[in-house]
């Protein structure tokens, strides 16, 4: 399973070690945002995987659990068995493992144009997971404590 994925082009030992880890597998591509297509098709193609959209139900065996977010048009990918959240756009990564919600900037590209206060209320339905890692898409990951982390971003100003 690949979440956004994104390869460096021509990057044969990236190649080599996803290769290793998709051979005699299915394979399957995830995306959190419309935004993040990003190597998609390279991987696609590479591993004849399946996509499936967002909002879909990942079937039971992927281990995963999406979590749409319809104002910010996102899903966000909860992995129980690495107690890990996978968000597209709508948390970034602030350096030595903190968090932060996405500028309100960014909500302007959305259809809904969701408020700051409408993307913390629908981050805040995550609030309850037990999560450990946030394997942010922009900045560094959260890579212990996440649901404290998860916190400290919801309840900043």
């Amino acid at each position: 399973m690949f979440i956004d994925p994104l390869a460096v082009a021509d990057h044969g030992a990236f190649w080599s070690w996803a290769d290793d880890r998709c051979r005699d597998r299915e394979v399957v591509v995830l995306e959190t945002i419309r935004f993040h297509r990003r190597s998609r098709e390279a991987f696609l193609a590479r591993y004849s995987a399946a996509t499936m959209a967002p909002q879909s139900a990942v079937p039971p065996r992927w281990g995963v659990e999406p979590h749409s977010l319809p104002a910010t048009e996102e899903t966000v990918f909860w992995i129980p068995e690495h107690r890990a959240l996978v968000p597209g756009d709508v948390l970034l990564g602030t350096g030595g493992g903190g968090l932060s919600l996405c500028p309100e900037s960014w909500l302007e590209e959305l259809s809904e144009q969701p408020t700051l206060a409408e993307l913390r209320a629908a981050v805040g339905l995550l609030r309850d997971l037990d999560v450990e890692l946030v394997l942010v898409s922009h900045g560094d990951p959260a890579l212990s404590d996440g649901r404290a982390e998860l916190a400290r971003a919801l309840d900043a100003p």
